[in-house]
């Protein structure tokens, strides 16, 4: 059996939950749908719960972050794949459920499906989320199979049951952000590849500048706490490339140069992002200016 577990988060999840019935009828498999509503708003919530009527709908009294609950979904099921999509996400792809099934014939433990944008961009006040997905973020499947583990997105995934039980995730990580990440490493560190095949989702919900450089400062802080908790292992250290440059440059006057260009400039080029109209390498700065600044505050704790 396959579920496919959806976490939600203040999120109308009505129309991918129709698409996937749809798609369920078209798939002579069994397939169960669980939804797992994390102290969403109470309009969220009223708009999901009639779902409860036709699948498992359980809501949270408290949020318990993105790697908890993901960890959760396996209380509620019994099946031996899950596949776990954002609350966000939207499917344009008629065979999407159909591609998985490929992916579980061939044995394949954990299979990653990727993601695309709307390719119009859109208006300044959403465009810094847009950008980074897009030129960032939205790999195709050519490239994630070069580094398969250093790819791995939770919003589109397929895993095996006990390679799930075997490799949670970190639930130290309450806030959002690079849990992923972790994993991904966790899994490689056990010799487990991950298989990438090109049966995107459609983000559905691109942030404005302002939430969304909230939510990488988030990540940041979470990446800074993972560092310290594997006592900054070379090998993810490796493995994102922010935490590669950053400990190269350690040491050296190219990151005191860095940091007090940070330390006067943060307000103005904060404010240029939220603008929309500042660069990925703008944006790239402001991301290792911020973690310089998280990691020696947590180094001196």
């Amino acid at each position: 059996m396959l579920a496919i577990c959806i976490p939600i988060y203040n999120q109308d999840v009505t129309l991918l939950i129709a698409e996937l019935e749809k798609q369920i009828k078209g798939v002579n498999h069994p397939i169960e749908i669980v939804l797992i509503d994390d102290a969403s708003q109470a309009n969220y919530k009223s708009l999901n719960e009639p779902l409860s009527n036709r699948h498992t709908y359980i809501e949270l009294k408290e949020n318990i972050g993105r790697s908890r609950i993901r960890n959760l979904f396996l209380k509620y099921t019994s099946a031996t794949y899950l596949l776990f999509l954002d609350c966000d996400a939207l499917i344009h792809q008629p065979n999407f459920l159909k591609e998985y099934f490929q992916s579980i014939e061939n044995k394949k433990l954990v299979v990653c499906g990727g993601r695309v944008n709307q390719k119009e961009p859109p208006n300044r006040s959403h465009y810094l989320n847009w950008k980074y997905s897009t030129l960032r973020e939205s790999v195709s499947v050519e490239k994630r199979l070069q580094k398969p583990n250093l790819s791995f997105m939770t919003n589109n995934f397929l895993i095996e049951r006990k390679t799930f039980e075997t490799v949670l995730f970190d639930e130290r990580l309450i806030n959002y952000g690079h849990e992923d990440t972790l994993f991904g490493f966790e899994l490689m560190k056990r010799g487990i590849s991950i298989a990438h095949i090109d049966n995107p989702i459609f983000n559905g919900d691109i942030e404005d500048n302002t939430t969304y450089l909230f939510k990488t400062e988030l990540g940041l802080k979470n990446l800074s706490t993972i560092c310290k908790s594997i006592d900054n292992d070379p090998q993810f250290i490796s493995s994102v490339r922010l935490l590669e440059y950053y400990f190269t440059i350690q040491n050296s006057f190219t990151l005191l140069v860095i940091r007090n260009i940070y330390r006067i400039g943060k307000p103005i080029i904060r404010k240029r992002l939220e603008s929309g109209y500042g660069s990925l390498k703008l944006f790239d700065f402001y991301k290792l200016g911020y973690f310089d600044e998280l990691f020696r505050k947590k180094n001196e704790d």
